[in-house]
C-alpha cells in the first residue's frame, strides 16, 4: 500500500486517521530502518523526536541554501515541525518559496514549520527576559525554539540593571514562570539580579553585545557562571537555542504532570 492508496481509504472513511499515520510510520521505518535519512551531504536523524521528544534542529550556519533547503524539504516528510536556526534571509528563500507555510523570522534569524496549528501550554509558561534591545535576537532565537517544543512565551524585553526600575515592574510574570531564560551581554548581571529574586529555574545566555572588554561575550559569561545567586545555569555565548530548548523542556515535562490525572 502507498501514499496514495492511504490517502484514498482516509478520505472514504474505510481508514481513520490515527491508522494512517500508524501505516505512514511503518512505511517509513522500513525506508529508513536504522533511523537516518541519507542526503550525501548530510544524515538526518529522522528518529530523534521518538527518543528526546523533539525532531533534529537544522543549524543554518555554514550550509549553502540549497543544502537548508533540501534538508528542511526532507525533513517535513518525516515529522510534523520543523526548525531551522541562524538562517539569513538568502538562504530562506527557497524554502520560503517552496513550503508555503513556513515562517521566517529576521530578528531570531529563525524558519519555522508546523504542520498542525501551534496550541500553546495551558499550564504554565517560559518567560525570556534580555537585558537590553542589542539581546533581542539570541532572547528571540530561545523563545521561539520554547514555542517549537509547545510553551507559551512570556517576553520581557530591555529591563538590564541600568534601569532596574523597569524588571521590578514585571517580577510577577518572572515569578510565576515554569522557568526562565535571561539573555544579556556587557556585565552579564541581569542573570544574578532574577536569580536573587525568583524561585524558579534560570537558563543564563551571555551575549556578545558590548565594548571592547566585554571580549565578545566571554565578560558576561563569566559573570554568569560566577553567580552568586543560587539556580542559575549557563549557556554558550549566544545560545538562545540551547536556552529555550532547556526552558521549553523544563515546561512540557512540568505541563505533563499538570495534566495527568494520577
Amino acid at each position: 500500500m502507498d501514499i496514495d492508496q492511504l490517502l484514498k481509504l482516509v478520505h472514504t472513511g474505510d481508514l481513520n486517521p490515527e491508522e494512517a499515520k500508524v501505516h505512514i510510520r511503518e512505511m517509513l521505518k522500513a525506508k529508513e530502518p536504522d533511523g537516518t535519512a541519507d542526503m550525501g551531504f548530510a544524515r538526518l536523524d529522522v528518529h530523534r523526536e521518538r527518543r528526546t521528544g523533539f525532531p533534529e534542529v537544522i543549524f543554518g550556519q555554514g550550509k549553502t541554501p540549497e543544502q537548508l533547503h533540501a534538508i528542511f524539504l526532507k525533513l517535513t516528510e518525516h515529522v510534523d515541525r520543523v526548525l531551522a536556526t541562524r538562517v539569513t534571509s538568502e538562504q530562506a528563500e527557497p524554502v520560503l518559496r517552496d513550503v508555503p507555510a513556513a515562517h521566517y523570522d529576521p530578528v531570531s534569524r529563525t524558519i519555522s514549520w508546523r504542520q498542525k496549528p501551534f496550541v500553546p501550554s495551558k499550564h504554565g509558561y517560559v518567560a525570556v527576559a534580555c537585558a537590553g534591545t542589542s539581546d533581542l535576537p539570541v532572547a528571540e532565537e530561545a523563545a521561539v525554539t520554547a514555542e517549537m517544543l509547545g510553551s507559551r512565551v512570556e517576553r520581557i524585553y530591555d529591563v538590564g540593571v541600568a534601569g532596574i526600575h523597569r524588571l521590578f515592574e514585571r517580577l510577577d510574570i518572572l515569578r510565576e514562570a515554569d522557568a526562565i531564560v535571561v539573555a544579556a551581554g556587557m556585565e552579564g548581571a541581569l542573570a544574578s539580579v532574577v536569580g536573587g529574586l525568583v524561585a524558579k529555574p534560570i537558563i543564563a545566555v551571555p551575549t556578545s553585545i558590548g565594548y571592547g572588554a566585554s571580549m565578545n561575550g566571554i565578560a558576561a559569561m563569566l559573570a554568569m557562571l560566577n553567580s552568586c545567586a543560587p539556580g542559575v545555569t549557563v549557556v554558550n555565548i549566544d545560545n538562545g537555542f540551547g536556552a529555550g530548548y532547556a526552558a521549553g523542556v523544563i515546561q512540557q515535562n512540568l505541563e505533563k504532570k499538570a495534566k495527568s490525572p494520577l
